[in-house]
Parts: structure tokens; C-alpha cells; sequence
């Protein structure tokens, strides 16, 4: 990714009422519905490699193929658009959007883009072809898509769908990467949607320099689709990506590839878990080594669980006992996730205690966005956090539980609830918190307003 000069840029305004999002559950000792499978999947990978000299981006044709034979092996319908100038790629996603909409409600919907990527007055770009990464800012806007207006505007937000956006952008001059601030701004996820960035909000990616080789996100994506257990959803496939991209780069042997090593970003909303199997498959006729009815019950236990601590020794002893079954991947990504929750509660400035995921709520969404709190979910933790801000259904309102869940929304992650407890605190009369979460947005990637009820000097 490519950033201007954070000096120059203007900044985003905040809303502070966000969309809150619903998911369903089959009751409430089991907060997390089955997953379902979608009969019409579409994709469009867009790739860009030809940029004026020297920033070509080799990888992309590769990714291009290997992520399209991939999708197509999961039952995906696949557009490929390769380097198209900036209104042939407009022209692209409008098309495809329009497909999309038209799709059926259970569609899922996935856009990838690799090749340059950027942060312009808050705004994340993706540049289209034989325009050079280091024009002007106005040039930057007027040719590139736009990742809010372009592509998550566009695609469908369906109760009983799901909509994905997956940007791999990156560079392959390490010294510009070096001297970056920062790279794409955090965002939050709509109702119904995915997002995924390649690398941490605020971060550069780096691509190899060979026209044979996957980026590093792409190769993990393309791996795990190819590798993965059809029952795993696809919320805990790019998980599982994630933690995949981290080990191989943490792990390289080249020392300035382990210093890059990128930990991507994901902001998730959705209502529905669905499966990569594009249809339930028959389990292959094996002999079992343990009983199947006890399995059943240590995963029923594991899905019903909304404290931390207990989904990590659940998931613990789940992956000790059986870690080859389909739901091992799940349980890894729940055991990942709870870990960093507990390292979040743990915090000294996170005020929120075991009651707190006890809650009192009925409603089938709210206790699917617990069961994902519980596994470092930080978008699911933000928006409990505004539930309580001014109440909502059978959630009463409650200053403290705000407080609290933004506190630890922040701790797991989210820059955009740092920056709303900086208002928060300011409007309170307290200026040091205030300035302590409006700096620790920053450094979590995210782009805070001009203001923050005055005007900085």
C-alpha cells in the first residue's frame, strides 16, 4: 500500500450511531446458528499489475488464477478484470453489482482486488492500471475505486446473505515501505458484510518480486480453499488465513520478510454462518476412533459458552481430543480468539467482568453478537458497547456497560471505538483518557476526525 503525506490529508468525521448488526441463533443455550450453505456464490477478482515503471506488481496475474481456480472449485461463478484503466474498472464493479443485486437472497458475494493500494484524505483507494501509485492526490481520487462508495455501497446487504470484500494490496519497494506511516484506514463492517484487508489497518503489505509467486495473503487464501473442511464457514476461513499469513511471515527465513510480517485486518457484521461446502457434504465412511455423541457434546458445550476463559479451555481440550474432525478449524479459530480476549480483560484500563457476558437479553442477534464477543470479535464488542448507550429491545440503557464494552472493543482492536471513547471522555470532562484512546486510534490504524470537539492546533 501506498499513503500521502498524513499532514495533507483530510480527516473522516465519525458517526457515533453506527449500524448495529443481528445474527441468527437456534436457541438461546446455543447462540450461534448452524451454518447454511448458499446455492448462487459470485466473484470478481480484480488485478492490477501494469503500473508505470518501477511499480509494477508482478504477483498479481498468479494471484489472479490461483484465487480463481480456487473460488471456482468452491462453486463460485468467477469474473476476472486484469488490468483495466480506472473506468473500465468502475465499469466493472457496476456491472458485477448489478449481478450481485440480483442474485437471490442467500447469495454470496465476493470482490478481491489485488495490485496498488492507498489512504487519501481517509479515503481507501484502489488504483487502476497505467496510473502511478505516487500521483498527485486528486489524480489518486479521480482513478482509483473508492472501497466505501465503489464496493461495499454496491454490494447487497440480505439478512440471509453475505457479502465479502478481500483487498490484497501491496507493494514491492521495501524502502517506501519503510519510511510508511501508515496504510488503509480501519473501517467497520455494514450488516451483512466481510472485509478483509491483507495486512493490519495502518500497515504496509509487501509482495514478492517474481511474476511465479502468490503475495503472501493470497497464497495462505488460496491454500485454505483449496485444504479446508467444507463445514468450516467462511468467517472462520479468513480467520484461519490470517493466522496462517502471521506464522509463514513470523516464520521465513529471510530476516526483512519476518520484519513485515503482516497480520491482516478483518471487520465482520454478518447474519448468517455459511459453509464453504456449497452444499452439506456426506461425511467419507471412516473408521472413528472415539464417539461421535461425545464429540457432539464437548462442541455443543464449546458454541454455548460466552465466557473467554471458558471457550479457551474448552477449545483447548475440543482440539486435544479430537483435532482432526471438520470442526477442528473452528476451534482453533475460537481458541485464537478468546486468547485475545483474555489478554484484553486482563488490561488495567478494561472494566468489564464475567457478568457482563451473562446477559440478560433474549434476543436471538444479541446473544450471537456475545457468543462472538466472547471469541475477541472487536466489531461484535463495539456494537454490544452501543447497545447499551441508549438501550435497545429487552438491553437496558447503561453508561457503565458502554463504557466498559468500548473499553475492551479497544483493547481487542477497534480504533474507531477508541476514537469513540475519546468523545466520550472529552464530553465527560475528562481530557486524559480522552487524549490516551484519540493517540491509541491512531496507532490501531484508524484516521480520527478533524476534531475532536475543538480543533487541534
Amino acid at each position: 500500500m501506498r499513503v500521502t503525506d498524513p499532514t495533507r490529508r483530510q480527516l473522516l468525521r465519525l458517526p457515533l450511531a453506527l449500524p448495529l448488526a443481528l445474527a441468527g441463533l437456534r436457541a438461546a443455550a446455543q447462540p450461534i446458528a448452524e451454518a447454511a450453505s448458499s446455492t448462487v456464490r459470485l466473484a470478481l477478482l480484480v488485478g492490477n499489475r501494469a503500473y508505470p515503471s518501477p511499480h509494477d506488481l508482478p504477483p498479481v496475474h498468479k494471484n489472479i488464477r490461483d484465487l480463481s481456480a480456487a473460488l471456482q472449485q468452491r462453486d463460485f461463478q468467477v469474473t476476472a478484470a486484469v488490468d483495466l484503466d480506472p473506468a473500465a474498472q468502475r465499469r466493472a464493479i457496476l456491472e458485477f453489482a448489478a449481478r450481485a443485486q440480483a442474485a437471490p437472497p442467500d447469495a454470496t458475494v465476493l470482490f478481491y482486488f489485488t495490485g496498488h493500494g492507498m489512504q487519501v484524505d481517509a479515503e481507501n483507494l484502489m488504483l487502476g492500471a497505467g496510473i502511478a501509485p505516487n500521483a498527485q492526490e486528486n489524480v489518486l481520487l479521480a482513478n482509483s475505486l473508492h472501497l466505501q462508495r465503489d464496493v461495499v455501497d454496491q454490494l447487497p446487504r440480505r439478512a440471509t446473505g453475505l457479502s465479502i470484500a478481500v483487498i490484497d494490496a501491496c507493494r514491492v519497494d521495501l524502502r517506501a515501505a519503510l519510511a510508511s506511516q501508515d496504510g488503509f484506514n480501519q473501517v467497520e463492517a455494514p450488516p451483512g458484510c466481510l472485509i478483509v484487508f491483507s495486512t493490519g489497518a495502518g500497515k504496509p503489505a509487501i509482495a514478492p518480486a517474481r511474476e511465479t509467486d502468490n503475495t503472501f495473503y493470497t497464497a495462505s487464501l488460496v491454500k485454505l480453499l483449496q485444504s479446508a473442511a467444507g463445514e468450516l464457514s467462511f468467517s472462520d476461513l479468513f480467520r484461519l488465513v490470517k493466522l496462517d499469513v502471521q506464522q509463514t511471515m513470523l516464520s521465513h527465513p529471510v530476516p526483512v520478510i519476518r520484519q513485515f510480517a503482516q497480520f491482516p485486518f478483518i471487520a465482520e457484521n454478518t447474519k448468517v454462518r455459511f459453509r464453504l461446502a456449497p452444499k452439506p457434504e456426506p461425511e467419507p465412511p471412516v473408521r472413528r476412533e472415539f464417539d461421535p455423541a461425545e464429540e457432539n457434546r464437548a462442541w455443543r458445550d464449546l458454541e454455548a459458552s460466552l465466557w473467554p476463559a471458558d471457550v479457551v479451555r474448552l477449545a483447548d481440550d475440543y482440539l486435544r481430543r479430537w483435532p482432526e474432525t471438520p470442526r477442528a478449524g473452528s476451534a482453533k479459530v475460537s481458541l485464537e480468539g478468546a486468547n485475545d480476549a483474555v489478554r484484553a480483560l486482563r488490561g488495567s484500563d478494561v472494566r468489564l467482568y464475567r457478568s457482563a457476558f451473562q446477559p440478560k437479553t433474549t434476543a436471538a442477534g444479541w446473544l450471537a453478537e456475545w457468543h462472538k464477543a466472547a471469541r475477541g470479535d472487536k466489531d461484535a464488542a463495539a456494537r454490544i458497547a452501543r447497545a447499551y448507550l441508549n438501550g435497545d429491545g429487552d438491553i437496558p440503557a447503561d453508561t457503565n456497560r458502554y463504557e466498559g464494552w468500548l473499553q475492551y472493543a479497544a483493547a481487542l482492536g477497534n480504533g474507531i471505538a477508541c476514537y469513540e471513547l475519546a468523545v466520550w471522555y472529552r464530553r465527560q470532562g475528562q481530557p486524559v483518557p480522552a487524549a490516551q484512546y484519540e493517540a491509541r486510534s491512531r496507532e490501531l490504524g484508524y484516521t480520527p476526525p478533524r476534531t475532536l470537539d475543538h480543533y487541534r492546533k
